[in-house]
Formats: structure tokens, C-alpha cells, sequence
């Protein structure tokens, strides 16, 4: 699958929330799962349904289960992501806040996607007429139909192709070393990068609470966590730590020499260590980093449509001037 479209991302969000919605009403995870497949907010999930329910009823785990079908076609929607956390909250015996966490996340950014779109449609329009328009003046001139198409294509061939390697990129099917490029192309990107970062941070925040309360030693519920957070520079840095850690670093001691993690999540992670109370302060960074993220998300979803309508503006008004000016300077010079 090149993409997922918001209509598929909301089917997913349904999944997690009928599930949700089931395990907190008292009924088991087979239960649960053989009512969802019965009828399930998508077809396609119904062959993953069965696969993930036999493999239960085989005596595996439910992440064992999840983890076993997911290079299968069945199992390609999971995402990176999904399986850490699932996985840390069936250890702590969460499943179904998990499931009610995924659910209100997929169905957000269904939602943030259904607005990009929509509020891009009119910017990508412009984009593509301006193009055309102002190729058209010299193919009225010439008459020249293939030069016009160089002009045209080659200027809309590479946004195309731009848009499509992204999207390729992105896929949660790709290499780590593909993700980790990803991310380092968008972490300087304003608003986007940071709204990755802040995202990231949240779902490792999640992670970690649930595992350190499932009882996982904090040098195996990092590691597990780092990779639940979707980010590879998170996972490379956690991954470093290791050695540290097991020789009586603390995890505190190790934020703080990081120089990746943010100083609130630091300063809260060092306070929660030392009181105590650290799945409270895990608690409070899963909810600032979340809301931070989504509005950051929120805010480009808003702004870049106007942004790149006023650069269209603006070019397309330069291209208009620049060619009347020119064309009257040619009928002055004639003249004179």
C-alpha cells in the first residue's frame, strides 16, 4: 500500500476503539476478537482478525501474535509502533487503554489528514494552472506543442516524483536506515519536525510507564520503548545508553548527557526518579507532548495551504509582470 488515506486511517481507529470499547466492557480478548470479525469496521481486517485469534487460541501472546503475522498481507497496516506499545500494554495488563490510545490517535490524524487535503486542493490546482498559464503565452507564440510540454512536465515532473518518494519513504514497511533518512530530512522542516519530535516523545513517555508498571527492568523497558516511539534517533541514542546503564547509570544521568531529550522532559523524568512518583511524571510528558504535537500538526494543516497559495500568488504575479514588461519594452523599442 503507497499510502494510507484518511478513510483507512479511521477504519483503524474504529478497529482500536471497538476494542477498546469491548475489553472495558468485561469481555475477553477472544471474545472481543471474534465479535470484531464478525463485523469489522473494514473487510480487510477480517482475515488479520482470524489469523491474530487462532494464534491466541494456539497459546501466544497477543504482541507474539500481532508480531507473527505482521510481514504477512494481512498484518502490513500495523504500524511500527503499534506492536511496542501493545506489547507494553499487555504486559501491564492495560490492554484497554492501549486500544482506546490508538483509537483517538488514528481517528485525529484521519482527521488532520481529511483537512491537509482538503485545504490543499485549491493550492495544488493553482500550482498546476499557474504552470500551464504561464508556459502558454511562448506556445501561442511558437506554436511549438513539444517545447511547451518540456516547460510544463518539467517543471510539474519533479514535484510529482517529490511527492510520491516521500510518500514511499514514509511507509512503515521501510528500513529503519530509510526512516532514520526520513527523519533526518524533516527535523529541521519547521512546525513538522518538531511535531515528529514532540510525537515521538509522547508514545515513548506511553511505552515506558506502561512497561516500567508491567514490572520490565528500566534498561529493557527503554530499549522497548525507545522503538515504540517510532523515531531512530531515539532508538540510536537509547541504544547507546546500554552499556552505561548496566555498569549503575541511571536513566536521569543519562538524559541529561544526551543533548536530544528536551530539558522538560529531563528536568520531569530526573524529578519523577527521585520522588517516586516517576509513572506520574511519565504520565504529565504522554500528555504535554501529545497535545504539543497534535496542535503543531493542527497548525500545519491550517498554514501551509495559505503559505503555498501565497507563493504561487506572488510567483504567478511576478511571471505576469515580468512578461508585460517585457513585451512592452519590445513595442517601445519598435516604435522608437
Amino acid at each position: 500500500m503507497l499510502v494510507l488515506t484518511p478513510r483507512q486511517l479511521a477504519q483503524r481507529g474504529e478497529l482500536y476503539q471497538q476494542l477498546a470499547q469491548l475489553t472495558e466492557a468485561g469481555f475477553g480478548l477472544l471474545q472481543a476478537l471474534d465479535l470484531l470479525q464478525r463485523n469489522p469496521p473494514a473487510r480487510a481486517f477480517r482475515p488479520l482478525l482470524e489469523q491474530v485469534r487462532q494464534r491466541i487460541e494456539a497459546g501466544s501472546s497477543f504482541a507474539d501474535a500481532l508480531r507473527a503475522i505482521a510481514h504477512l498481507p494481512s498484518g502490513r497496516w500495523l504500524a511500527a509502533f503499534d506492536l511496542p506499545l501493545l506489547e507494553a500494554a499487555e504486559k501491564s495488563g492495560r490492554l484497554p487503554a492501549c486500544f482506546k490510545l490508538l483509537g483517538d490517535y488514528y481517528a485525529t490524524r484521519a482527521q488532520l489528514a481529511r483537512e491537509l487535503m482538503s485545504n490543499l486542493l485549491y493550492p495544488a490546482f493553482l500550482v498546476h494552472a499557474a504552470v500551464l498559464i504561464l508556459a502558454f503565452p511562448q506556445l501561442f507564440q511558437t506554436g511549438n506543442v513539444g517545447l511547451y510540454l518540456r516547460q510544463t512536465l518539467g517543471v510539474l515532473g519533479p514535484i510529482w516524483l517529490g511527492v510520491l518518494a516521500l510518500i514511499w519513504a514514509g511507509q512503515s514497511s521501510r528500513s529503519q536506515r530509510w526512516h532514520a533518512v526520513l527523519e533526518g530530512l524533516l527535523r529541521p522542516v519547521p512546525v513538522l519536525g518538531a511535531a515528529r519530535r514532540d510525537l515521538a516523545l509522547a508514545r515513548l513517555a506511553l511505552a515506558l510507564e506502561a512497561l516500567l508498571n508491567a514490572g520490565v527492568s528500566v534498561i529493557e523497558a527503554w530499549d522497548l520503548a525507545a522503538r515504540a516511539s517510532g523515531s531512530a534517533q531515539l532508538r540510536r541514542v537509547v541504544r547507546q545508553w546500554r552499556p552505561a546503564l548496566e555498569l549503575g547509570q541511571t536513566p536521569a544521568e543519562a538524559l541529561s548527557h544526551s543533548g536530544v531529550f528536551p530539558d522538560i522532559f529531563t528536568n520531569l523524568y530526573h524529578t519523577g526518579e527521585i520522588s517516586g512518583q516517576l509513572d506520574q511524571s511519565l504520565q504529565r510528558l504522554h500528555k504535554l507532548y501529545l497535545e504539543s504535537g497534535l496542535n503543531k500538526l493542527r497548525a500545519l494543516a491550517q498554514w501551509l495551504p495559505r503559505v503555498i497559495y501565497l507563493v504561487v500568488v506572488l510567483v504567478l504575479a511576478y511571471k505576469i509582470v515580468a512578461f508585460w514588461a517585457g513585451y512592452y519594452g519590445q513595442l517601445d523599442s519598435v516604435l522608437q
